[in-house]
């Protein structure tokens, strides 16, 4: 099957690249009531975590690099990331949320994406 995602020079073929895989990841894995999805967006700069249940159509907890508590903090991006996944499984937690389907958004497990994910293990929500 074929996606519409063109083929681009520089910067917007990484972008393209980037958006078929995450076509291809999103093909196994959606967000349901007792399993939402935890979707990981990555920037140069920052990270976003969303809890989505893809059925009603709604987040249900979120957490970023940009919120207050987290954003003049000090230490590198891998450690911010790592606030970021205990602040997301905590406000998952408080939604009522135990469990979660990991969408890394075509990114590569590794670095940030995995410390955060390690972290929203550690605080209790289960992949």
């Amino acid at each position: 099957m074929a996606y519409g995602v063109k083929i681009a020079k520089g910067d917007a073929y990484k972008r393209a690249a980037l958006k078929r895989r995450h076509i291809r990841v999103r093909k196994h894995i959606s967000g349901s009531p007792e399993r939402p999805r935890l979707v990981v967006t990555r920037s140069n700069r920052h990270m976003v975590a969303q809890v989505i249940d893809d059925i009603a159509g709604h987040t249900l907890a979120s957490a970023s690099t940009l919120d207050v508590s987290i954003r003049g903090g000090e230490g590198d991006k891998s450690t911010q990331a790592k606030q970021v996944g205990a602040l997301v499984a905590e406000r998952a937690k408080a939604a009522g949320v135990e469990a979660v389907v990991f969408d890394r958004g075509g990114n590569q497990y590794a670095g940030r994406i995995a410390a955060l994910a390690d972290a929203a293990r550690e605080a209790g929500l289960k992949f």
